[in-house]
């Protein structure tokens, strides 16, 4: 660490010297002016070192989905330009919501703020360098890269419901596997939080694995309730407080699980993955727990069988939801496969003809998927008729990065080579009395807040 630190010094010595000896005291006078003018040293130990704790390095480091390591300066200084190219661009951390349009408070959000962000390019366009060793932070405290995400809020899943064991190929095409499992409840409970966890080595390999609480009638037919989705890159679901999405007592949980050999992304194994279980686990409020909200996540489907992009081409579907009650919008989710770039939201008053924009994420990538979850005290309220606009972009051109192949026409389909074009969305179903008490609240607490006529 003492050589790398002198290292970064030589540099400045040797350009100091040699100015000296060649114009003399004049030189002097020069650095002494331009030291006056020269903008704070940016260190990896006094600035950066903090930032890439506290956002890289739960993926960065060794067991983790990142593709290098980076919880030292050792590892980080090889990226840095590759560091200050990605930040800069907002591309790292993982997280494309647009920063200028629409709901800005999210919970769970990953986007970095940009001093921040000005910081790691200011470093980096200064040299790179280590700094003091005393302001080094101390190392971050690490969960296990196999411990569940919310363990740290809630404790240990109280239901843990695993898939059964499946064998994964290490090339060759999509495969899915669709099968019930005991849902383990005698009693309806309410949720408070979900996560859909694969096995480490097979996270770029399922592209998806949705749950349900399924009944089956003795004729074979099933009828079933999402219980949550799981796409690459998913962190969770955390339900509202004073909220309850019931997980149903009786019922089976059917595992609908996509599979893609070889995987996705800068993690992919390219191996075949023996015996991969994929898990669920619910956290669930304590019995007895009173809510006067209910919440359901369902997928909002567009114009799928309109999505046809051809090739060279790009496409663009919409699709529109209205309800006969007052809703909130808890989380969205917009769902699609390699050519989808981008995707918002929006909400149509008839009342006023105005339209409100929610949400716009514009480098929409296949291998992060997230479920925006806003804030309570700004998700969005619907009152009775508006209409719910979903809309979706795709990139069918070789200017696209993810795209495999711009020469194929591509339609709707199941496949990672096909496209999808919908959202999830978890809808909290309010009555008349629940949707005025939440308006007159953010009015008094905001009253230049968010409209919602």
């Amino acid at each position: 660490m003492n050589i790398l630190q002198n290292w970064h010094k030589i540099p400045y010595l040797g350009v100091g010297i040699t100015v000296i000896t060649f114009i003399g005291l004049q030189a002097g006078v020069v650095i002494a002016a331009e030291s006056v003018n020269a903008p704070e040293p940016i260190t990896y130990s006094g600035h950066v070192a903090r930032i890439i704790n506290e956002n890289c390095v739960v993926c960065h480091r060794e067991g983790g989905i990142g593709p290098m390591q980076l919880t030292n300066f050792e590892q980080v200084r090889p990226w840095a330009p590759l560091i200050q190219l990605k930040v800069a661009n907002r591309e790292m951390p993982p997280y494309a919501y647009d920063h200028d349009i629409g709901l800005q408070d999210l919970q769970a959000d990953w986007r970095l703020a940009q001093d921040d962000i000005d910081t790691i390019v200011a470093w980096v366009d200064q040299g790179s360098a280590l700094g003091d060793l005393e302001q080094l932070p101390p190392p971050p405290i690490l969960r296990d890269v196999d411990e569940w995400n919310f363990a740290a809020q809630f404790g240990q899943p109280d239901l843990v419901l695993a898939s059964k064991p499946i064998d994964i190929p290490a090339n060759g095409n999509d495969l899915w596997d669709k099968h019930f499992i005991d849902g383990g409840l005698t009693e309806n409970r309410c949720i408070k939080a979900l996560q859909v966890k694969p096995r480490g080595d097979a996270k770029s390999v399922v592209h998806h694995a949705n749950t349900y609480f399924a009944e089956i009638a003795e004729d074979g037919s099933v009828d079933r309730k999402p219980v949550t989705e799981y796409a690459m890159g998913k962190w969770g679901e955390v339900i509202p407080e004073g909220v309850c999405r019931t997980a149903f007592a009786g019922t089976k949980i059917q595992w609908d699980i996509h599979m893609y050999p070889g995987g996705l992304g800068g993690i992919a194994p390219n191996a075949i993955i023996e015996d991969n279980v994929v898990e669920l686990g619910i956290w669930l409020h304590p019995k007895g727990y009173a809510a006067k909200v209910t919440q359901d996540l369902k997928t909002y489907q567009l114009d799928q069988g309109d999505l046809f992009i051809p090739p060279h081409g790009t496409a663009m579907t919409q699709g529109f939801h209205s309800f006969d009650h007052p809703v909130r919008i808890d989380s969205f989710q917009p769902h699609g496969h390699l050519r989808m770039n981008a995707a918002s939201l929006e909400i149509f008053y008839p009342a006023t003809g105005k339209t409100e924009v929610i949400s716009m994420i514009s480098n929409w990538s296949a291998t992060w998927h997230h479920s925006h979850l806003y804030d309570t005290d700004i998700a969005p309220l619907l009152p009775v008729g508006a209409i719910l606009i979903t809309k979706q972009w795709y990139d069918n051109t070789a200017a696209n990065p993810n795209n495999p192949d711009p020469r194929q026409w591509v339609g709707w389909g199941q496949r990672t080579s096909d496209e999808m074009s919908h959202s999830w969305i978890a809808i909290s179903h309010l009555d008349d009395e629940t949707y005025q008490e939440i308006l007159e609240q953010r009015e008094s607490e905001n009253p230049s807040g968010q409209a919602t006529d």
